[in-house]
């Protein structure tokens, strides 16, 4: 009888240590062990009990641990996943490691851990994406307006309906026409502060709603007005005809996939985004920053965080132009684009 009755404590000394609660497990353990005449198998229920409130305690400290990480780090953002649904993949695999119970999509709801990314990246977009966990998510604005870096492959001859490879083709045109030295002796019309028309497949909204899945619902949707976005730097690295790659260096709010359409229109004929891979936002680069996904656990990113939030007090939150005349305008033309195109959740579409 004592036997059976250890059993039972120990079965439920496994349950509270499933559900973190280590103090529950504790106590059941206690109640495993009979006050005399104990046999074998309740020495085994009462180790078995301990050994559940040691797991059980485990998974406590490492919600803990999970709940006290605060500030800024970068991740990777493989091509196929959208932004969010890869915060959702970070946020369930901390979860899941901490023992604690998955969150709902409501945000409305009061999470226990906060995550959000300062930077929108398209689905088949790769590289770095900014996250802030903790209180470091109202530092994401900040992220927002400062520099970001991309190289960008588009191909010339074609136009889609979302500027990029994922979308239907809209328009062909030729090409053979275009030099190296045609491409190089435009791009510095789009260098500097310039007006710039966003995408309509974009993270902007309309009514409350993207732009994006208005458009995929078949809605008629208006372009955006063009506006003030700011270019730091542009090269072309490679020509392949149909193919050109660029390097980009531009602040908040500005969209990649409009700037290879608007050169291929530049060019008396049209290009579209093949590749793009965002290299650097702030200080934190692809390279040195971006957390791959097997070091997406409560430890990994602890460390990442105190590499990562030290470069943050040394690096401008707004770029400024080289050149001596353009320096106050492009600080207010970068605070003049945050403003107009901050999503609600903290997100901005910069591809």
């Amino acid at each position: 009888m004592a036997a059976c009755e250890a059993v039972a404590a120990a079965t439920t000394a496994a349950k509270a240590a499933t559900t973190g609660t280590a103090a529950s497990a504790a106590v059941s353990a206690k109640a495993a062990v009979p006050s005399a005449g104990g046999k074998k198998t309740t020495a085994a229920a009462a180790s078995a009990a301990a050994a559940a409130g040691g797991a059980g305690a485990a998974r406590s400290a490492a919600a803990t641990k999970l709940l006290s990480l605060s500030g800024v780090f970068a991740v990777y953002k493989p091509k196929g996943p959208t932004s969010a649904e890869l915060l959702n993949q970070l946020k369930e695999k901390l979860l899941a490691e901490a023992g604690m119970p998955p969150q709902d999509g409501n945000k409305r709801k009061k999470q226990a851990l906060k995550i959000g990314h300062g930077g929108t990246l398209d689905s088949a977009a790769t590289g770095v994406l900014v996250v802030g966990i903790g209180k470091g998510t109202k530092m994401l604005t900040s992220m927002l307006s400062g520099s970001k870096k991309y190289i960008a492959t588009g191909e010339l001859g074609k136009a889609t309906d979302t500027l990029d490879s994922t979308g239907k083709i809209t328009e062909e045109k030729p090409y053979d026409q275009i030099k190296q030295e045609d491409i190089e002796g435009i791009l510095q019309k789009f260098t500097g502060n310039i007006m710039q028309v966003p995408p309509l497949y974009s993270a902007l909204k309309k009514d409350g709603q993207r732009l994006s899945t208005l458009m995929k619902k078949g809605e008629v949707v208006e372009a955006k007005p063009a506006r003030p976005v700011t270019v730091y730097s542009l090269s072309l690295q490679k020509f392949q005809p149909p193919l050109f790659t660029l390097d980009v260096e531009c602040g908040g709010g500005f969209y990649i996939r409009s700037l290879v359409s608007d050169i291929g229109k530049e060019l008396s004929s049209c290009a579209t985004v093949q590749e793009l891979t965002r290299t650097k936002q702030g200080p934190f680069t692809l390279e040195e920053h971006a957390l791959r996904e097997d070091k997406w656990t409560i430890d990994g990113i602890a460390q990442s965080l105190e590499h990562c939030m030290p470069l943050l007090s040394v690096e401008p939150s707004v770029k400024k132009l080289k050149t001596e005349d353009s320096k106050v305008q492009a600080v207010s033309s970068e605070d003049k684009t945050l403003s107009q195109v901050k999503e609600n959740d903290g997100v901005i579409g910069t591809s």
